[in-house]
């Protein structure tokens, strides 16, 4: 088990915690990151926050590097998406990232889908965030289970994936705790 406690650099400053970030399991099938925080806000408030992707998802980790094309229809059966604007020579495209399969504002979102390179192998992923009051603020977890066949050992890329959730946790907490990611 690989443990990644992300508390130093300059985007952790911010937060009213830093993120703690864990692969939890790990095998060649598949592999569980979990990853936690508090910030000072209500859970309605990270809510409202956290189905605005576009305000705090990295656009690095995005196909079209912008993450002002990200938008999320919060209720089931609801879409995690991207638009790939045109460019020359190409036209305009989109990218599905995951499908909400739950929605509980302020409480709990679930999606299924494989992000980034996982997408392009033959893998089921679930991401569960849950929010939780706790005193003056909120408790945000993100649990993403990920298993399947993959052309590669899946315990190899967890450590990587693991990270990228973590930041994309911190950018949303930094966004709660002082308006920008």
């Amino acid at each position: 088990m690989k443990k990644i406690l992300a508390i130093s650099g300059v985007g952790f400053c911010c937060m009213a915690s830093p993120v703690a970030g864990e692969v939890r399991q790990a095998s060649a099938e598949g592999f569980v990151s979990e990853n936690r925080a508090s910030v000072a806000a209500s859970p309605s408030g990270v809510w409202a926050a956290l189905v605005n992707p576009a305000s705090w998802w990295n656009g690095e980790h995005s196909w079209s590097t912008d993450a002002d094309n990200f938008s999320l229809d919060p209720r089931a059966g609801g879409c995690f998406c991207e638009t790939i604007p045109a460019a020359e020579g190409r036209q305009a495209g989109s990218v599905e990232h995951m499908r909400v399969i739950n929605a509980v504002p302020g409480q709990q979102l679930r999606m299924v889908g494989a992000l980034g390179p996982l997408q392009g192998e033959a893998l089921q992923a679930v991401l569960t965030i849950d929010l939780q009051a706790e005193g003056e603020g909120t408790a945000i977890s993100f649990t993403y289970v990920v298993g399947g066949y993959a052309r590669y050992p899946l315990e190899q890329l967890a450590p990587a994936v693991d990270s990228v959730m973590s930041e994309q946790l911190m950018r949303l907490g930094n966004l709660l705790e002082s308006g920008t990611p």
